[in-house]
This record gives C-alpha cells, sequence and structure tokens, in this order.
C-alpha cells in the first residue's frame, strides 16, 4: 500500500503524451474584450428555479443523531447517470475508468477509512493572525501559512525529506546541519510525510498513513539549538488527501487547518456503539493506533445541498495549538456530496466546491455542447461555526481558481466541467469553456442555501491547447489564464495567455511560450512556460491595459518543480527584486519531475520588469545517495526550494543546502552542505 501513489506515474506519463485524440477540439480563442457585470451586493436570491431542480435557496440541514445518518446512507440518493467513463474515488482513485486498484465509480478504486471531526474550533480575532512579511514560502493568501518542506525557526532552517526532518543552522553566517529525526514509528511504516509547519516552538508534520488509515500529525519540540524531540502522533481517519497541485494543511495564527475526504461505506454506527465506520480520532502509540474515539456530532454533518450523490464526506478539520501537543483538541464540520471538490482558505473562511461531473444542466454562459458540472460552493467560517452555500455551475481547476478579495466578493474561475482537484484531478476534465463567478461574499447567508443568478458570471475567452494543460491566478484584481504543456514534453510555438481585469474587461496576450506557471510579482506578474528545450519567462504588467514587459530564456532547461512553492519572488524595492525557480536540463517531460530532482535553482534580477540573470546554485549529483530511505521515498510534495533569508541565497537541492553570493556582477557558489552528515 506504501507505493499508492507511485502507480500514479505510469498515468501521469500516459495522461501527459500529446495524443491529437486525447483532447477534444479546442475553440477558437476570442481576444475581444469582455467586461464583468457587477452583481448587485445585497440583493435578494432568485425564487425561480427551472423545473425538476430544488428551489433557489432552501436551508442546509443537518443531521439529528448517528442514527439519521446511518438511515440517511441506507437510502441516500443513487448517482445520476455514471457511465464507464466517470471517475476514481477514495485510495483507489481513477480517471476515465482507469482502475488502478479495486473497483470504484467510472472504474477507479474505492476509498478506505474515515475521518475525525466535531465542533469547529474558532480563530478569535484578526489579530491572531500573522503577517507573512517573513515567509521563505511562496504562499496564495498573506497570514495564511501553507504546509510545506522547508520552514525557519529562530537561527535554524527545518526541512522534511523523506520520512526525516532534518535541521540546518543558519545563525551568525553559518551553514551546518544539526540534527536528524525519523518522522514515523522504526520500521518500514506505511507513509508518506508530505507537508510541516512550524508554531512556536513546534513542529507539525502532516502525512498519509496507510498503516493508520488516516492523516498522521507528528509534534515535536525544537530547541533553540536546534534539537528535535518527538513529542505525540494523532492520527484522523480519512482518505489519502493528495492532490498533485493543493497542499492539504493552513495554519492561521493558533488554528490549524486541515481538508480531508472520506469515502463513505454504505452504514453507519448507532448512537453509543464504537465508532468503527465513523468519524474518529487516535493518539498512536508506536506503530499501533488501537483506541480511537468518535469526535464528530450529527448536527455539524451537513446533507448535500441539491439532490445529487453523497458518496464523500468532505470534511475541514480545524486544530486549536494554544494549549500544546498533550492539550490539542481537534473539531471540524463535514458536507456530504459528490467526489469532485476543490478547497481554498482565506483569512476568515474555507471554502468547499463540490461537484458531480455525471449529471450536469447547461451553465448560464455554455456556448457548445461541452458536458458542465452543477455544483455547490460552501463556506465554512473560521471566526465562527457558521456553514453556508450557493448552488453554481462548473468546476474549478484548483485552489488559485478562487480569490475572496477585500470588495467582499468571491470570485472563482470555472470551467464547464471538471474532476476537482483531488489526486490528478486538476489534469483532468479538460473543458474549454471557461467563465467567472463573481459573487458577493454576503450572500453566504449563516445555515442558508442561495442560488447564484446569470448576472454573477462572466464569460470569458476560451483558451486553446490541452485542458489540462490549464492553469490560472489572481494577482490583486487581475485574474491570469492560459494553456501550457502540462506533464507531457514542452511544446513550441505562441499561446494566448487571458488577463481579466475583475469589475473591467478582458485582454489576450500572446506570448512566445507556453503557460506553465502564472506567479505574482509585486503588483504584477511573471508567466513562466517550456518552448521546446529552453525555459521562458515573461513580466505581465497589469496596471493600464495588460501588457507584457521583460522577457527573459534560459537555454537548454525545463521547471524542475511545478509546485507552487517552488517558486519565490523576494522584492527590494517597489519596482525590484530577485526570483529564484528550480530548474533541469530541457527538452524532458515535465512529469520527469516525479522520478528525477532538480539540477539547480536559477535566480534572476528583476527591474522594472526587466530580468537579469545572476546565476544558479546546483547539486551535487552524488549527494543524494545512500540515504537509507525507508519510508516516504519519493518526492510528491518537491525536494527542491529557492531560499532567502535576509540578505542571504540559498537553494535547498534534495539533501543540499548551497548558498551562493554576487560578485562582481556574477554569482557564485559561496559553500553547500549535505544534511545527511546529521545522521
Amino acid at each position: 500500500m506504501n507505493v499508492l501513489r507511485s502507480t500514479w506515474v505510469p498515468f501521469v506519463l500516459l495522461l501527459a503524451c500529446d495524443s491529437p485524440g486525447a483532447e477534444p477540439k479546442a475553440q477558437a480563442s476570442t481576444p475581444k474584450a469582455q467586461a464583468t457585470p457587477e452583481p448587485e451586493s445585497d440583493a435578494p436570491p432568485e425564487t425561480d428555479s427551472e423545473p425538476g431542480q430544488a428551489p433557489a435557496s432552501t436551508k442546509l440541514e443537518t443531521f439529528a443523531s448517528g442514527d439519521a445518518i446511518k438511515t440517511y446512507l441506507e437510502k441516500r440518493p443513487s448517482s445520476r447517470g455514471r457511465s464507464g467513463g466517470g471517475y476514481g474515488i477514495g485510495s483507489g482513485a481513477g480517471f476515465g475508468g482507469l482502475a488502478l486498484t479495486g473497483t470504484g465509480m467510472g472504474g477507479g478504486g474505492t476509498g478506505e477509512g474515515t475521518i475525525g471531526l466535531g465542533n469547529v474550533g474558532l480563530i478569535a480575532s484578526a489579530a491572531a493572525i500573522p503577517a507573512a512579511d517573513d515567509s521563505i514560502t511562496n504562499t496564495q493568501e498573506a497570514g495564511v501559512d501553507e504546509g510545506g518542506i522547508v520552514k525557519v525557526h529562530g537561527d535554524h532552517l527545518v526541512v522534511l525529506r523523506r520520512g526525516r526532518l532534518f535541521t540546518v543552522a543558519v545563525g551568525d553566517d553559518s551553514l551546518k546541519p544539526v540534527s536528524a529525526v525519523d518522522v514515523g514509528p522504526k520500521g518500514r511504516h506505511q507513509a508518506w510525510y508530505d507537508e510541516m509547519l512550524i508554531h512556536g516552538d513546534e513542529v507539525i508534520v502532516i502525512g498519509y498513513s496507510y498503516a493508520y488509515r488516516g492523516t498522521e500529525l507528528a509534534r515535536f519540540n525544537i530547541g533553540d539549538d536546534g534539537s528535535i524531540t518527538p513529542t505525540v502522533t494523532d492520527v484522523l481517519r480519512s482518505n489519502d488527501y493528495y492532490s498533485s497541485r493543493n497542499y492539504t494543511s493552513r495554519l492561521i495564527g493558533d488554528t490549524l487547518v486541515f481538508y480531508m475526504p472520506h469515502m463513505l461505506g454504505g452504514s453507519w454506527p448507532k448512537d453509543g456503539e464504537a465508532p468503527d465506520g465513523a468519524p474518529a480520532m487516535c493518539r498512536a502509540e508506536g506503530p499501533k493506533c488501537s483506541e480511537w474515539k468518535g469526535v464528530v456530532k450529527a448536527n455539524k454533518i451537513y446533507k448535500p445541498a441539491d439532490d445529487g450523490p453523497a458518496d464523500v464526506l468532505h470534511t475541514v478539520i480545524t486544530c486549536d495549538l494554544s494549549k500544546g501537543a498533550e492539550g490539542m483538541a481537534c473539531e471540524g464540520r463535514g458536507i456530504l456530496g459528490a467526489y469532485s471538490r476543490n478547497f481554498y482558505v482565506s483569512g476568515d473562511a474555507v471554502y468547499v466546491w463540490v461537484n458531480d461531473p455525471s449529471w450536469q444542466p447547461a451553465p448560464p454562459w455554455a456556448k457548445d455542447n461541452t458536458s458542465p458540472s452543477d455544483a455547490i460552493v460552501y463556506r465554512l467560517g473560521l471566526r465562527d461555526d457558521s456553514v453556508a452555500a450557493v448552488r453554481t455551475y462548473g468546476a474549478p481547476v484548483d485552489q488559485f481558481s478562487f480569490s475572496q478579495t477585500p470588495d467582499g466578493h468571491l470570485n472563482v474561475l470555472v470551467r464547464a466541467g471538471g474532476a476537482g482537484g483531488g489526486m490528478w484531478g486538476s489534469e483532468r476534465g479538460p473543458s474549454h469553456d471557461v467563465a467567472m463567478l463573481r459573487t458577493p461574499v454576503s450572500r453566504f447567508e449563516d445555515g442558508t442555501i442561495a442560488q447564484a443568478t446569470d448576472e454573477h458570471y462572466v464569460d470569458l475567452p476560451d483558451p486553446a491547447g490541452p485542458g489540462y494543460a490549464f492553469h490560472n491566478r489572481f494577482v490583486g484584481n487581475a485574474l491570469l489564464y492560459g494553456n501550457g504543456a502540462g506533464w507531457g514534453q514542452p511544446t513550441e510555438g505562441k499561446h494566448s495567455l487571458t488577463v481579466h481585469q475583475l469589475g473591467g474587461e478582458s485582454t489576450t496576450i500572446e506570448l512566445e511560450h507556453p503557460i506553465d506557471r502564472i506567479e505574482p510579482m509585486g503588483p504584477d506578474a511573471v508567466v513562466v512556460g517550456a518552448s521546446g528545450s529552453d525555459l521562458h519567462f515573461a513580466a505581465v504588467e497589469l496596471s493600464g491595459t495588460p501588457k507584457t514587459a521583460g522577457t527573459y530564456v534560459h537555454k537548454d532547461a525545463n521547471q524542475g518543480e511545478t509546485r507552487s512553492h517552488g517558486f519565490f519572488y523576494r522584492p527590494t524595492s517597489d519596482t525590484a527584486g530577485m526570483l529564484g525557480l528550480p530548474v533541469r536540463k530541457g527538452g524532458a517531460s515535465t512529469g520527469s519531475q516525479l522520478a528525477t530532482g532538480s539540477a539547480e535553482v536559477l535566480y534572476l534580477r528583476v527591474s522594472d520588469m526587466k530580468f537579469e540573470q545572476l546565476g544558479t546554485l546546483s547539486a551535487d549529483p552524488k549527494a543524494n545517495k545512500k540515504d537509507r530511505c525507508k519510508v516516504s521515498c519519493a518526492d510528491w510534495y518537491g525536494n527542491a526550494r529557492p531560499l532567502f533569508l535576509g540578505d542571504r541565497v540559498l537553494a535547498l537541492l534534495g539533501y543540499e543546502l548551497v548558498e551562493g553570493r554576487e560578485r562582481e556582477g556574477g554569482f557564485v557558489e559561496k559553500r553547500r552542505t549535505n544534511m545527511l552528515s546529521a545522521l
């Protein structure tokens, strides 16, 4: 079972093949500017509805007891219109009816385990949210830290790598490995340790364990000297949370936030029974976790907001970290719905978008006969226990499809169809018909289900190219999107980037390369893509009419990381900064990153939207061998990062940390260290 995620590698490489018959024919992109209608912020929901559909505004329903949940699951609605072309679910997930393990909807796998949740833990106030000025991680929202593989604690870097935690002293201009510790219990524990967060003097490692059949929260104390001491490990039963683009954990002040899926079985324990097959939590004792305690209240599990399937319990878990490892309490809320989902965490809420790709009415913006998705977007408050929903259409691609803006709106880029963000869902369901939902946050009234009306959507220019390579990002008040090469071989030729100004118009810009990465760069943006054997960077100015500014081409290179954390931009003034990105030899498939590490990290100086190469910091090809790895021996969340510590510039490359310095206008290696020496 520990190799389950590895089962996906052949599928990803298969998916990456640019077969002409593998993708639907793209609709011609329309560069014509379009304006976004401003929906009224306080208008009541529409009361009219189409025949056979639920009313436009109703109440969310929870369960009164465990017995009521059991009865509901036994009589739950059957899936609508599924066929062999369906989608996978749970730990045996599959796409397009391709069975990788087990059997499930559309030939995918079956899910395992359950998940622990209860009453939601709340963020006390905005004052509890720290600033993110000293972050070394590329995060989507300021003040919302994301689980990653490298963090800073005082004078030390903390690195999560292949089932181990390492600390490296960086204070007083040092670069010296200090300690290393196994995350899991001794032996070949079947788990993937993916993400790490630091809260005070505590390191929290998040991983999915097939041994425990749940999500592990392994806790460690970290001393001022960099020493790491394990404390406790808690397990929340769930399916594997893996996503090719998203991260499962967030940290806001003292509150740890998770999204976790749980594929439901056909039964539920009665009130007073042991929590077998129901949400539960366990304090692990070595390799065993046997004393499961139910932590869910039925009145915190919400029935589907439509008459669709209830196959998955979508859960948002919050843990209060203010009382230390022994006193931590994890609570949460659950939503029953279809498998396909995406989630996004703002500073005060978690949004969970659930859609059923197997049955859908036509969306308001539909221009062709693409099969669109009906959908529900839920808003779960983090400063109160509110839950509200809005009926809408389509499917976001990933977390970057969302933005809750200061003007009080939720903005979401949606495609007419999609398989959600679970596993490789973002690379699945390549619909080319795109639109943006822009709805007031005030429409999410606690306990209600509103209806997004026609004026809440704006039809956008449809991108050309393979849909599984679609990327999007909100930068300030602009939405940027386009298609790239995806996990396949780099493509050549011009590609269209669309920039849509919220409340304004859309502009289509022609680039000399695919759109494989979109990132904020101060108030503007940078778009990265591999064309042939070369890696291209394009600065996009967003003030006024959007346009390209400076460009840079890095010869014989491709991205070494596609995850958002692989990129980092550090501003040094209002118009200047430095960026870093892992790269490796060009021409190879992007999917190769799962089997080969990055060769180096590239650093570019940015001044007035113009790029200047500083240089690269390179890996020693012999440095990452013979690590005696026993657990989590694949880098699903990457292994290379650019790091900026004050004026210092470093690169994490597998087990190596390499430091560079500028000299006479160039960039040279200053020193390096190998974290394996801490073993």
